[in-house]
């Protein structure tokens, strides 16, 4: 299988879409108006898949395969709270309280519907038919009972595409989301019907998302070094989401980041970013002072900005070494803003020549202390892709990362 980012672009553009009739659909039936959230298509392991939707809190979702034009499943996932609101919403005689038959045929019509909205969307687009089974109401905090069983869901190491959309009811506690989860074959003849170029092998994909993991791995490895905090990559995936969508996913608090741009095969941007909490937690274990400041004064700023340069040279060597390549990156800048304004001079760089992204998200977190870092690793899609097409699979996992590292200067400034 082979992925065309005009086609990947297309595939994203309908989940949008998608989401939007699905969202209309919600107001009319309820009349509470809604808004769609981030859509995202991502590229998540089995295990990953299990441990992001594994949270420990129940859900209720209403579950249709799909056939004909395009073949796998597609989900409404709501907790279980806003499930029964929106049943209380619906049916003002019901209490809410549990589902009896009542509360779940409501709940498998209004998923139902809103599972069309998704699928009517894709028709519409592929200008071709699928079909849709009988809904099924489901229960529970498995994630074989949302995606399928065991011959269904990817195993724990295989790379599985999935699109997935947040929408949320506007004034209420009522958020839930939409799983796409495409199988395999379809995906491939949809891919091949609409690419235009090239595109970049699956398995090249795969053996890119590995090297990603490694290089994660890698800054949590040489954060424990640097600050004494015992830290681990916790989550990680890798998503493909328009450009703008971005700074939406970016937690609307004063954030601390250090930014780095990187030249080479691939070319690109990378990005750390800490809540202020976090990034004095990592002041106070490498910079054992007190300081009378507020914000950063300039010796904390360059411990940061310290801890920044090494991780990314841990990070981007790895990827070099695989390659058998040069990357080298630039002096780290310093970031203190609020929210999606610390990654907006990245997405501006990029957004002058790409519209769409592969963007490895992860997070590092630190074990019982408040230290979480999370990294946005975004190559050029160009380079990207001539990147992979020399990539040699065998060669991940074997090739081990020797991090080297540019001195930091001691100046810095907010930006």
């Amino acid at each position: 299988m082979k992925l065309d980012v005009n086609a990947l672009g297309t595939f994203y553009r309908i989940a949008r879409e998608g989401a939007g009739l699905a969202a209309g659909r919600l107001t009319r039936m309820t009349g509470v108006d809604t808004r769609v959230g981030v859509t995202k298509l991502n590229f998540m392991r089995g295990k990953e898949i299990r441990r992001d939707f594994e949270d420990g809190t129940e859900k209720v979702g209403v579950r249709v395969e799909l056939s004909g034009g395009l073949e796998g499943h597609s989900v409404m996932v709501f907790d279980r709270d806003s499930a029964l609101r929106i049943v209380k919403t619906l049916l003002s005689e019901s209490d809410a309280e549990e589902f009896d038959e009542m509360n779940k045929s409501a709940t498998t019509e209004v998923g139902h519907i809103m599972n069309s909205g998704f699928i009517d969307g894709w028709a519409d687009v592929l200008e071709t038919v699928i079909d849709v089974s009988t809904p099924e109401f489901v229960e529970g905090r498995s994630v074989e009972l949302f995606f399928g069983d065991g011959n269904e869901m990817p195993d724990e190491d295989d790379l599985a595409l999935l699109f997935q959309s947040h929408i949320e009811a506007v004034g209420t506690e009522i958020a839930f989301s939409h799983y796409l989860f495409p199988e395999h074959d379809s995906m491939a003849s949809l891919l091949d019907r609409l690419r235009t170029s090239g595109g970049i092998e699956y398995d090249k994909l795969d053996g890119f998302d590995r090297m990603a993991q490694q290089g994660a791995e890698e800054v949590a490895n040489t954060a424990t070094t640097l600050t004494g905090i015992e830290t681990s990559v916790e989550i990680r995936r890798l998503n493909f989401l328009s450009l703008e969508a971005i700074p939406q996913e970016v937690a609307d608090r004063m954030l601390v980041g250090i930014a780095f741009e990187f030249e080479g095969i691939p070319s690109g941007y990378l990005l750390f970013l800490f809540d202020e909490e976090s990034a004095h937690e990592i002041v106070d274990a490498m910079v054992p002072m007190e300081s009378d400041e507020e914000g950063f004064d300039e010796m904390e700023k360059s411990a940061i900005k310290e801890l920044g340069n090494i991780m990314a040279s841990g990070f981007l060597d790895g990827w070099a070494n695989v390659l058998d390549t040069t990357i080298d990156h630039s002096t780290p800048e310093f970031i203190h803003d609020l929210g999606a304004a610390a990654v907006d001079p990245v997405i501006i760089q990029l957004g002058e020549n790409q519209d769409f992204a592969f963007v490895f998200d992860t997070v590092v977190v630190a074990d019982g202390r408040e230290f979480d870092c999370e990294i946005y690793a975004i190559p050029d899609e160009d380079d990207l892709e001539r990147a992979l097409n020399d990539l040699d699979v065998d060669r991940v996992g074997d090739t081990p990362t020797t991090a080297e590292f540019q001195e930091v200067e001691n100046t810095s400034g907010d930006s």
